[in-house]
């Protein structure tokens, strides 16, 4: 019976493992070229950044860790462009920011030390990890067995599902109250053109019958 239950436990595993918290990129830079993109976050989410800059060495003819680049990552909120987070980075290393709000964020990344006409060519990997702000550890990686650290990613993954949700629900809830709304100013509008109509085919009745009478046609 034992092991039923481990082999079920380890096909779980490998079907939640797949399920994704955590998502790498990469791309180029181009001296003080800025890259941007956008990310959809709920409230109070940690999003941690682990990141690698390599700059184009001429004389090895590839990309090396140089550590005299500098690079800066900006965090704002969208659409009003609210500034969240701003940081100076090595050209290794990882940064976190936590967002206020929920919506859509936008979180840019250049090279603070490269001039406007600077040439330099830089790149950029980048792996981002979402976290519920409530189930965010200061434990290090190192200090738990793989198991256990497993089950951590596992339950973070399951956060995150949860997190999703929940702002998928916020959404519905918004789209259903401007349905609401729009749906009853729609029919306050008509009413009040019925009563507008009403009112006129009223006064025109009296015009003609006010004509007639004049004419003495009635």
């Amino acid at each position: 019976m034992a092991i039923n239950i481990t082999r079920w436990t380890l096909g779980l595993l490998m079907l939640l493992s797949i399920l994704p918290s955590v998502f790498g990129i990469y791309f180029y830079l181009e001296g003080a070229e800025q890259k941007c993109f956008t990310e959809e976050l709920p409230k109070e989410t940690v999003v941690t950044g682990v990141y690698t800059a390599e700059e184009w060495n001429e004389a090895q003819q590839k990309f090396v860790v140089n550590k005299e680049l500098q690079l800066e990552v900006i965090v704002e909120e969208m659409p009003d462009g609210n500034r969240i987070h701003s940081q100076k980075l090595p050209p290794k290393g990882k940064f976190k920011f936590t967002s206020a709000e929920s919506g859509q964020h936008n979180i840019c990344l250049f090279a603070s030390t490269a001039g406007w006409f600077s040439s330099t060519k830089i790149r950029l990997n980048l792996d981002l990890a979402v976290r519920d702000l409530s189930e965010e550890s200061d434990l290090g990686e190192g200090t738990l067995s793989e198991l256990a650290q497993r089950v951590r990613e596992l339950n973070y993954k399951v956060s995150d599902i949860r997190i999703e949700q929940s702002y998928h629900r916020d959404h519905e809830r918004e789209f259903r109250d401007v349905s609401e709304r729009t749906n009853s100013r729609t029919v306050t509008w008509t009413i009040v053109q019925l009563v507008v109509l009403g009112i006129t085919c009223t006064i025109q009745l009296r015009s003609l019958r006010k004509f007639f009478e004049t004419k003495k046609l009635v």
